[in-house]
């Protein structure tokens, strides 16, 4: 059993305690292990078919796209490397828009998605494309009949998340996509922090394009890939790097041998476990809830319970500054927000947009792990509500200045 990553029950925990898992995992061992004759060993360029590093090289990345491919049930030629989801959310959505502005130049979205995908509408709406921007109901999900009453007959894409990477909450992407079929409309979907505990299964969820990541699912960081369906519909994209026509002509640039390799095994060892990690993730991240609430019954979850990551809890506590809290407490590493959001920005837009939501002071988001035992999660719920009562101001000085 690998002591660094797999959970564990008792012992003092090692500081910091981290439970940040949704901006980045630890890279597995066994990941690194595979990813290690890359540098040395094999080190051909897998597009140089005239020698036999080159094929070695080769072989190694088309073994590694089986892998994806298993990991999300579909075709090893579906399956495009980039550099992580942030590229294939660039490569989904310009791809398709560009590839199909003959036919339409309208696409959805949300209004909490990832800002790799948020950004991208931005950009195209410069170029004369057109957005919607669905609200979210309160408890954060997208309501599939608000997707249907936004489709046009020019609307030509949907893009929206598996898996909401602040509140953790889940969209009804299966439902979604049947909207979407019936129109003729694709669907993309940014799976990258659902990719390590929920079934990603393309044809379950009846999505034409999915992007993931490595690196939240315990691979190395740099290293991505972008379903593509090829078959009922064919998806065509406009290819957004050029130069050499790699990946079948949908993104040119020497392929990351040892991170291609290293996400082929992260997602071979996923498999393998997925259902066990998001079990024991669900009652680690339950018990540290009930932590919380039995110390502070004030506190605010928020998004559903009910539908959501099994290792991802977003609450805030009224009247604290959650980023300062975060800041202070370093013997837990946590976030206030999305690792991916600008330093110095007003707060969570993703918050924000909750549907009555209280949260000027932002929220403490804490992502599991497979690493996280009971012991790190009670010592993290005893320093946060510490800290929380440290920063409440005192009711005899409040008192005394309201008489003074």
């Amino acid at each position: 059993m690998n002591q660094a990553l797999d959970a564990k029950t008792g012992g003092t925990p090692s500081l910091p305690v981290y439970l940040d898992h949704h901006a980045t995992t630890p890279c597995d061992p066994r990941v690194v292990e595979v990813m290690l004759p890359c540098f040395g060993e094999v080190y051909g360029n897998p597009a140089s078919q005239q020698h036999s590093p080159g094929c070695a090289a080769r072989s190694l990345v088309e073994g590694a796209r089986e892998q994806v491919a298993d990991l999300l049930g579909c075709g090893t030629s579906e399956v495009v490397f980039t550099s992580g989801a942030t590229e294939s959310d660039n490569l989904a959505i310009k791809g398709v828009m560009e590839s199909t502005a003959t036919r339409g130049r309208h696409l959805i979205t949300a209004a909490t998605e990832h800002k790799a995908v948020l950004d991208v509408c931005t950009r195209l709406e410069r170029r004369g494309y057109e957005v919607t921007y669905l609200a979210v109901e309160a408890d954060g999900r997208v309501c599939p009949d608000r997707v249907s009453q936004a489709l046009r007959e020019e609307t030509v894409l949907v893009s929206l998340m598996l898996a909401n990477n602040e509140i953790g909450v889940l969209h009804p992407i299966a439902q979604i996509a049947e909207c979407c079929r019936e129109r003729g409309v694709l669907l993309h979907c940014d799976a990258a922090q659902a990719l390590a505990t929920l079934d990603c299964d393309v044809n379950a969820l009846g999505v034409d394009l999915m992007s993931v990541s490595a690196h939240k699912a315990y691979g190395p960081k740099g290293v991505g890939a972008l379903y593509v369906r090829r078959r009922r519909p064919h998806v065509r994209l406009s290819a957004q790097l050029d130069g050499g026509g790699h990946e079948g002509g949908r993104r040119s640039g020497t392929v990351n041998v040892p991170g291609v390799v290293g996400f082929g095994e992260a997602c071979a060892i996923i498999a393998g476990r997925r259902e066990a990690d998001a079990r024991q993730q669900r009652f680690l991240r339950d018990r540290l809830l009930h932590r919380l609430r039995r110390g502070r019954s004030d506190l605010r979850v928020h998004g559903s319970l009910e539908h959501r990551l099994p290792n991802n809890l977003n609450v805030s506590f009224p009247g604290i500054d959650a980023g300062r809290l975060v800041r202070e407490v370093g013997s837990v590493a946590v976030s206030s927000g999305a690792a991916c959001s600008a330093p110095g920005t007003d707060g969570s837009y993703v918050l924000k947009a909750l549907p009555g939501s209280a949260a000027e002071l932002g929220s403490i988001r804490f992502g599991l792990g497979r690493g996280t035992t009971e012991a790190e999660v009670d010592f993290a719920a005893g320093e946060i509500l510490a800290a929380v009562a440290a920063h409440e101001p005192d009711p005899k000085v409040d008192a005394c200045a309201a008489t003074c």
